[in-house]
């Protein structure tokens, strides 16, 4: 080696390749504002010379007339009627009073405590309620439909709302479907619930950009679709081209970001129809995030069994380790005291009959105390030891109650610490040594009694021997 080189470091690569990395990001974004920039001005200047040419149309008005607020908020057809008379103009911005209070200066040194003012437009309201038909009329009354005054359109409202019928009827009239908001997302983005599935129909079919991404977190549609458990809207953007593996600001694919959501017991489901989508589509599940993260990583900390065994199943590593130095046993034992309802129990055991490394025996105390609330998860564990050191350690670690709660179980444990394991289990330590990451799908082949097969694959029951 030359005296005027060196070794990089692993903690100095990593720092050139984010370094690099942020820089690429910087300049995406830089070009991506000025595209969204450029395309404001086009707008602006053709909406420009339109109101030069044409007297009839007026710019929009403040309006503070209680009685118009009352008729946009309540969708009193009839008094909008006599309101909005033909030939009147309906491009209104409205500051209603309300919300948050904020210090606003008032000149010569002086501030103010007021109520922070959101400025919006009847299209918005009535957009964002569902108030079709007072929408309609004032659409047909000339209301400006891409007026964004407090930094959004009303499409961006009323898909927000899941109000597919405004959805619509603002796309019919004319609505720009890729407006960028001052968060810098798009309508497609804010499609974020099962009952926006309709709004982002009509999106796509008034030509919503499928990839397009928002300025900060660089998500394209899919990106939000799975975050937030939408295997309808999944499906649906796929067909219209959706890129799969695109990667936002974070690293993340949608598949990653699907697996890497928090997700209660009721969503597991969800995430699952969405993973299992993404994968039928060709998600790689290999590409991991910044930190090196798999999706099999996240889904472990995350506790979705169906998620796991999904992912196993299309060939996800269990031993890779992320820049932490941690595999996806690491994850799944963190979490089990706090995801019970999910049963970490099925993600250790198919891990295990994945090949998946075992925690060191000396750190199983600690394992005990983390996990006690859940006999099986410990049962799965145990049992993949041909021999276990048990001591009083092991016994202290188990808070007092959980071991009344389990008591037969622990009995059974703590037993291990004067009577060898059975020779039963020995067999079944040694069949699995032999066949290592080879177990589930070597055994499932073999004919062999269901009672043995299982006993082999680690199923529960109740107590060590």
């Amino acid at each position: 080696m030359s005296q005027r080189s060196f070794v990089f470091t692993p903690m100095a690569l990593r720092s050139l390749e984010l370094d690099e990395d942020m820089l690429q990001r910087y300049k995406y974004k830089k070009q991506l504002t000025v595209h969204h920039l450029n395309s404001y001005m086009l707008r602006k200047e053709v909406r420009d010379r339109e109101l030069l040419r044409s007297s009839a149309v007026r710019p929009a008005a403040i309006c503070h007339d209680v009685v118009v607020q009352n008729a946009l908020y309540t969708g009193d057809l009839e008094a909008m009627q006599r309101l909005f008379p033909r030939g009147s103009t309906a491009s209104l911005i409205i500051e209603p009073q309300g919300g948050d209070m904020r210090w606003v200066a008032t000149g010569e040194g002086l501030w103010s405590l007021t109520y922070e003012q959101e400025l919006t437009t009847p299209l918005h309201i009535t957009a964002s309620r569902g108030f079709a038909d007072c929408l309609r009329l004032l659409l047909q009354r000339g209301a400006d439909v891409d007026l964004a005054p407090g930094g959004t359109t009303a499409l961006h409202e009323s898909c927000e709302s899941c109000q597919p019928e405004c959805t619509k009827l603002l796309l019919v009239h004319g609505a720009n479907a890729n407006a960028v908001s001052e968060d810098g997302v798009m309508p497609l983005h804010v499609c974020t619930s099962p009952e926006s599935f309709e709004c982002a129909k009509y999106l796509l079919q008034y030509g919503a950009a499928i990839n397009g991404r928002s300025i900060e977190e660089e998500d394209t549609p899919l990106h939000v679709a799975a975050k937030n458990g939408l295997p309808d809207h999944t499906e649906l953007y796929l067909r219209y081209g959706a890129a799969v593996d695109k990667k936002n600001y974070e690293g993340l694919t949608p598949l990653n970001a699907a697996c890497s959501q928090r997700q209660e017991a009721e969503e597991l489901q969800r995430y699952f129809k969405v993973c299992q989508i993404l994968t039928g589509a060709g998600a790689d599940i290999h590409i991991t995030d910044q930190d090196r993260h798999s999706p099999l990583h996240m889904a472990c900390k995350n506790a979705n069994p169906d998620v796991v065994d999904l992912l196993l199943a299309n060939g996800a590593c269990v031993n890779d380790m992320d820049y932490g130095g941690e595999a996806p046993m690491h994850n799944i034992l963190k979490v089990v005291c706090f995801k019970i309802p999910h049963q970490p129990e099925r993600i250790v055991r198919a891990l295990l009959n994945h090949g998946s490394i075992r925690v060191w025996p000396g750190a199983l105390p600690v394992v005990l105390k983390h996990c006690s609330e859940s006999p099986r998860t410990i049962e799965v564990l145990l049992n993949a030891y041909s021999h276990l050191k048990v001591t009083d350690t092991w016994v202290e670690s188990v808070p007092p109650e959980l071991l009344k709660e389990h008591k037969a179980f622990f009995e059974s444990v703590f037993s291990l610490a004067l009577t060898p394991r059975s020779l039963q289990h020995l067999a079944r330590c040694k069949v699995r040594d032999f066949l290592k990451e080879r177990v589930h799908k070597v055994v499932p082949k073999l004919q062999l009694p269901t009672f043995i097969r299982n006993y082999l694959l680690l199923e529960y029951r109740g107590f060590i021997h």
